[in-house]
């Protein structure tokens, strides 16, 4: 049988691949890219699109799609023997990835094909990925003298190994976590369902009781709920040293933190950067270290003042209502779901009940397929996990035009978080159109079986809602795209603080009536939401909003700073930044044995280094362009068709800005962001 992983069949044979597959299959397309990319390479002809440029595509896909799916299962169904083939072949993509973007005769002939007359006659889609190629191949070191880029060559290396052994820490430290409770009176305050699961996984260990563990499903009600002060303690002394000095040595990310700065700056500075933010920011809309800092800086002025006002409220309410002379860390979630509670007569746990799976996904995608007029239908397909669903998207006549795969569950397996993934990208084939597939990852509560053997759904709360809408976002950004080019079709080519405008967009339906009334029934009672509940909900959507966007800015500033200026170049330590950052823009300091960094991954193996401020960035941009559905109609499927149109469609043919102005009629201002996290003028008064 063929090997599974070097199939061009539309979908991937998930339950044929094994780990045994993938160095051979590696090897094969390494050997063959490499044999193709030498007859592009040493062809004396004139460079033209069809005969240089579409070729090197194809080379480019058959690797992305294999390499791709290994990757994807290494984060979804992690194992000793997949990591290791991972981790051994890691080495050698990154090499041959160097090694493409230094080559100084594909170089040549993509510049050669940017200086030739028939350049403008070219589509706009493959004159921006002729343009990106050009800054690609600088950016890469193709023009630096042998021995610079050897030693290109050597760290980029380096950092693919230290960026997936951090991300393999993260995963070890928090698996190997758990806190077992004998008697259910120690669980007073958790909801029932938490209760539930809790016992479920200590059934599944063999034991009685409930157990609790580091995964967000059963860390993030313990937080919320648990009256034991003790307990929340616990749990969350082992979340913030997770991968620290504090446990296991050989899952410590200390060491990776200082050795992944010093690389990344020392490989700016081989690219004539003074630091790594300027490399990162070569590619993105904003402009320079600086204009990041000031515009995190006058985020922060504008939020100050009401995250002083949020932190004042509840110390004292939990000074006269909870006993709590001092708010510990451990508090603050627990407090403010007392006093959201007390103050707007609601809980996270009454609005999850009218949230169940069921009812979610089916409004979900009643909304896309009211405002872009599409068609989603769930299919069959070969999938890694029994839980996976798959499912087709249609156009309005019925033609398919993109799949994408729904892994909505936690496990020990899959890493932490939410994301959306390419599985194959859009692109023209001579065999015809390549269709776009992607991954929708989470790590929701799964359904809970009780004793008597039946099952409750699975519960999501509100914010589950705004994470799933989130990342189905990116997804219709990967599948809505009309783009034939591989490099630029869908979210490829796409400026990295613009990728979240289309997310970001997506999370302002969850707070419109019109739309949540299709995602509620009662679990239990099979009710839709009341009116006053939601009316509840909204008035309390922006309950701590100071405090929330201020967390924001720490996270991009911290990021920022240690990878610019000063701070990059001295090697100052990760930790010593962050405190910087928390005593200028912070109104709340962590405990001393707090090591967020540790498990920061967005930065330090997930690709936002210098660029986690792109969530504010882009939420300017989402929100102003929400305010035109807002000013025209929420389910306006004329505004709805005008976003998917310039912006959805457009991938990366184009800077986002100027989709951005194609579909609002002017640039992005930041008014609908402060309005909508209630930090207007109108809401300080």
């Amino acid at each position: 049988m063929q090997n599974p992983l070097l199939e061009q069949s539309p979908l991937p044979r998930f339950p044929d691949i094994r780990v045994e597959h993938v160095t051979p299959a590696i090897e094969s397309l390494l050997a063959e890219n490499r044999a193709e990319v030498a007859r592009l390479a040493e062809d004396a002809s004139t460079p033209t699109w069809q005969g240089f440029a579409h070729p090197l595509e194809g080379v480019s896909d058959r690797l992305r799609r294999a390499w791709g799916l290994v990757s994807h299962l290494n984060a979804v169904m992690n194992s000793p023997e997949l990591r290791e083939v991972y981790n051994e072949n890691l080495s050698r993509v990154t090499a041959y990835y160097t090694e493409m973007g230094q080559n100084e005769a594909l170089f040549a002939k993509y510049k050669a094909l940017a200086a030739s007359p028939g350049f403008s006659q070219l589509s706009a889609a493959r004159r921006k990925v002729i343009e990106n190629e050009v800054r690609d191949f600088r950016l890469s070191g193709a023009e630096l003298p042998p021995a610079q880029k050897e030693r290109y060559r050597q760290i980029s290396e380096r950092l693919a190994a230290l960026s997936s052994r951090f991300s393999d820490n993260v995963l070890d430290a928090t698996n190997a976590f758990s806190h077992h409770v004998d008697a259910r009176a120690g669980l007073a305050g958790l909801p029932e369902d938490a209760i539930e699961a809790a016992a479920e996984a200590a059934r599944s260990e063999g034991q009685t009781g409930y157990r609790f563990t580091l995964q967000a499903p059963s860390f993030q009600p313990v937080m919320q709920y648990a009256d034991d002060r003790v307990l929340r303690e616990t749990l969350y002394r082992a979340f913030v040293t997770r991968a620290s000095e504090f446990g296991r040595e050989d899952w410590d990310n200390s060491g990776l933190i200082v050795e992944i700065l010093a690389l990344r700056h020392e490989l700016a500075q081989l690219l004539g950067f003074a630091d790594f933010a300027g490399l990162s920011l070569a590619a993105k809309m904003a402009e320079s270290p600086t204009q990041v800092d000031e515009f995190l800086g006058e985020l922060a002025a504008k939020a100050r003042p009401f995250a002083l006002r949020d932190l004042a409220e509840l110390q004292t309410f939990a000074r006269e209502h909870l006993g709590l002379a001092e708010l510990q860390a451990w508090d603050m979630m627990y407090a403010s779901e007392k006093l959201r509670d007390e103050r707007y007569a609601f809980s996270d746990n009454d609005v999850k009940q009218y949230f169940p799976e069921t009812q979610v996904l089916p409004g979900m995608f009643r909304l896309v397929e009211t405002i872009y007029g599409l068609m989603i239908t769930e299919r069959e397909a070969p999938k890694w996990h029994a839980d996976v669903r798959f499912y087709e998207v249609a156009n309005a006549a019925g033609e398919p035009i993109g799949h994408f795969y729904l892994d909505l569950y936690a496990r020990a397996s899959k890493r932490g978080g939410a994301w959306m993934d390419d599985a194959i990208a859009r692109r023209r084939r001579a065999s015809g159109l390549q269709l776009p597939v992607a991954y929708l990852t989470c790590n929701f509560p799964a359904p809970v079986t009780r004793p008597d053997g039946t099952v409750r759904p699975a519960l999501f709360t509100h914010d589950d809602v705004v994470t799933l809408f989130h990342e189905f976002g990116h997804g219709l950004h990967h599948l809505l795209t009309e783009i034939d080019e591989l490099f630029v079709s869908g979210i490829n080519g796409v400026e990295w603080d613009a990728v979240e405008l289309p997310s970001q967009f997506m999370e302002n339906f969850c707070w419109e009536w019109d739309v949540l009334k299709h995602l509620t029934r009662h679990v239990d009672t099979g009710a839709p939401m009341p009116r006053a509940l939601f009316d509840c909900m909204l008035a309390a959507k922006n309950f701590q909003s100071g405090l929330q966007t201020l967390r924001q800015v720490e996270f991009s500033l911290f990021d920022m700073r240690i990878h610019s200026g000063a701070t990059a170049s001295a090697g100052t330590s990760a930790q010593a930044v962050l405190d910087q950052v928390r005593r200028e823009v912070s109104v709340l300091t962590p405990p001393e044995f707090n090591r967020f960094a540790h498990g920061f991954s967005h930065i330090f193996s997930g690709g936002y280094a210098a660029g986690y401020y792109s969530y504010k960035w882009a939420e300017v941009l989402s929100a102003d362009a929400y305010s035109l559905f807002e000013e025209r109609g929420v389910l306006n499927p004329e505004i709805g068709a005008r976003f998917r149109d310039e912006v959805l469609a457009r991938g990366g043919s184009r800077p986002a800005l100027e989709s951005f102005v194609k579909f609002r009629g002017r640039e992005p201002r930041i008014d609908a962001l402060l309005r909508h996290n209630g930090m207007s003028e109108t809401a300080a008064a």
